[in-house]
């Protein structure tokens, strides 16, 4: 049977933002969020991390050295009793220099290649699961994949211009993220549902759908 999941892109989401990194001290998870990650585990949930990594095609750093990131990471949550199911990352872009990644594809977001990829590996159920990032382009690929959304605010983005990439709720961390998350699917008590960053009240913008 399929089964719902927490999506998390990596970088400004899971772990702290930074230009991209290429160490594994680089990557350094937020914290608070080990008491949400480990509610949603213990309801059944899988977890998965889905990234744009074009550094791999600009040359900054390999695919080797990806793994050993991610490793790292799986370990770094292992620690605090979460289990990282899976990682798909694209490592393309057409403005890279390395080949085969220099091209067009259809895993980038906000293409949602890499959520039907971790949905067919890890039979799950896209319509039950959400996507937490910090971006529009995350929004829109979680939107697109069937996936409810939820945009973590790091004061990056403006209101969201159409339907596609206008998230669920959004929120102002990821702990924020994993509290909605367990308060409308069931898992937790109440959370604050309505946040909206000061900076869009100069626009009308509904969130929510």
């Amino acid at each position: 049977m399929a089964t719902p999941a927490l999506l998390l892109d990596r970088d400004g989401t899971l772990v702290e933002p930074r230009h991209y990194p290429r160490t594994r001290a680089e990557l350094i998870i937020y914290p608070g969020l080990a008491d949400g990650l480990r509610r949603l585990q213990a309801a059944g949930w899988r977890l998965a991390l889905i990234t744009n990594q074009s550094g791999v095609a600009r040359g900054l750093l390999s695919e080797d050295d990806l793994a050993d990131m991610h490793a790292f990471l799986a370990d770094e949550l292992a620690a605090i009793g979460v289990r990282l199911d899976g990682v798909f990352y694209c490592p393309h872009h057409p403005d890279g220099s390395v080949a085969p990644f220099n091209t067009a594809c259809g895993c980038r977001k906000p293409r949602p290649g890499m959520l039907h990829a971790a949905a067919a590996a890890l039979d799950l159920d896209l319509g039950q699961s959400w996507f937490v990032g910090d971006i529009l382009d995350d929004v829109e690929a979680g939107n697109r994949a069937g996936c409810r959304t939820v945009l973590v605010d790091i004061g990056s983005e403006s209101p969201p211009p159409s339907a596609i990439r206008t998230p669920t709720a959004v929120a102002r961390s990821t702990a924020h993220a994993l509290e909605i998350i367990a308060a409308m699917s069931g898992l937790g008590g109440p959370a604050e549902l309505d946040y909206v960053p000061e900076r869009w009240l100069e626009r009308s913008i509904v969130v929510g759908g």
